[in-house]
């Protein structure tokens, strides 16, 4: 209980109207090799990221396949215990914890508060459950709930995301992708949470049932004062459900603004990429091959470059990029990024009407 009391603070760095802040987090992945396992490297999977989730809000974690963005919301969680930095939570009374302190006895009363909705929707799911239990199997565990009391309970959370309680009796196999992901969703707000980690919570659906999901997680948020950490690579949905956006690349932050800032104004050259990406509702527009098409790999996070990470695909690049690591730094406004050169760089955006 120790690490519990030193953990409690009340920490000026962190804003009333934050209910999370991250400082400095790093997650490292041993490398063994040979008969004796020896470590011989590490996998820098999240290399000393920081950022502020305000209460209410939306904060959209983007990036490519591999930079990090499930492993930082699974430290978040304390699925994995980090290596090095700090995970703020302002709990109800306004008192702030450090849950990277904490252990896992301590853990236990802010598991309640902090769940995750996982990518897939139908591995995420025990088969050998019917709907009663997976959703259930918190409350009981948690708010001892049993019998009729457990089953009103359950039928509540399906009506509220949109599932019929008289399906709480069948198993997984019996639902589209589409019902099993609202499953998920009900099973994670079944403790009344807080912040809610959506780990590409719509990237396995179909695109009509991508936006039913996304217009369900918009109504439930705004029913319950929910805040989420919203994890994905499509810009597309990103820019629909999110309030700010923070871009990644091989384990650290390049850029971090208001949604409609980074869209209109990027001041990042992988932002410029990625947007670039965005697939166009207009076909005129989209045959015109205004895409950028980065050169060379992903660096490899056990072996990443000197400088800035991105400085060997950047088309700007300079010499000052492969000597010194750009800060993450406020440009104006709220608008952070990780570029030597940002206020002399004029990139391309994406505009609404494009959108």
């Amino acid at each position: 209980m120790a690490e519990t009391y030193q953990a409690l603070q009340s920490s000026p760095r962190t804003s009333p109207t934050e209910i999370l802040e991250v400082n400095g987090l790093k997650m490292y992945f041993p490398i063994r090799k040979g008969f004796l396992r020896r470590v011989i490297g590490h996998i820098r999977a999240v290399d000393g990221i920081s950022f502020a989730i305000r209460t209410g809000e939306t904060l959209s974690l983007v990036g490519e396949s591999g930079c990090g963005k499930t492993t930082t919301g699974r430290c978040i969680l304390r699925a994995y215990d980090p290596t090095a930095g700090e995970i703020l939570y302002r709990r109800h009374d306004g008192q702030v914890v450090d849950l990277a302190q904490l252990d896992r006895a301590a853990l236990r009363p802010y598991r309640r508060e902090i769940r995750m909705i996982f990518q897939d929707p139908y591995s995420s799911l025990n088969p050998r459950m019917n709907v009663l239990d997976i959703v259930g199997e918190s409350l009981r565990v948690n708010e001892g709930l049993r019998g009729r009391e457990l089953e009103e309970r359950v039928a509540q959370l399906l009506r509220q995301c949109g599932l019929r309680p008289e399906y709480m009796r069948r198993y997984p196999h019996a639902f589209s992708g589409g019902e099993r992901q609202r499953i998920g969703i009900a099973r994670a707000l079944a403790l009344n949470p807080r912040l809610v980690v959506c780990d590409e919570g719509v990237s396995a659906l179909d695109v009509s049932v991508r936006a039913q999901i996304l217009n369900l997680l918009q109504d439930l948020q705004e029913q319950f004062n929910l805040t989420y950490l919203f994890i994905a690579h499509d810009l597309s949905v990103v820019e629909y459900i999110s309030d700010r956006v923070a871009v990644m690349y091989v384990g650290r932050l390049v850029e971090l603004a208001a949604t409609e800032e980074l869209y209109l104004n990027p001041k990042h050259p992988y932002t410029e990429a990625l947007l670039s990406s965005v697939p166009k509702p207009d076909p005129r527009l989209s045959s015109r091959g205004q895409g950028i098409v980065l050169e060379g790999e992903v660096a490899d996070p056990s072996r990443p470059p000197s400088g800035c990470y991105f400085h060997p695909r950047c088309r700007y690049a300079q010499a000052l990029c492969s000597q010194e690591t750009p800060p993450l730094r406020d440009i104006g406004n709220g608008h952070y990024v990780a570029c030597h050169f940002a206020e002399q760089l004029n990139l391309r955006g994406v505009p609404g009407e494009r959108r």
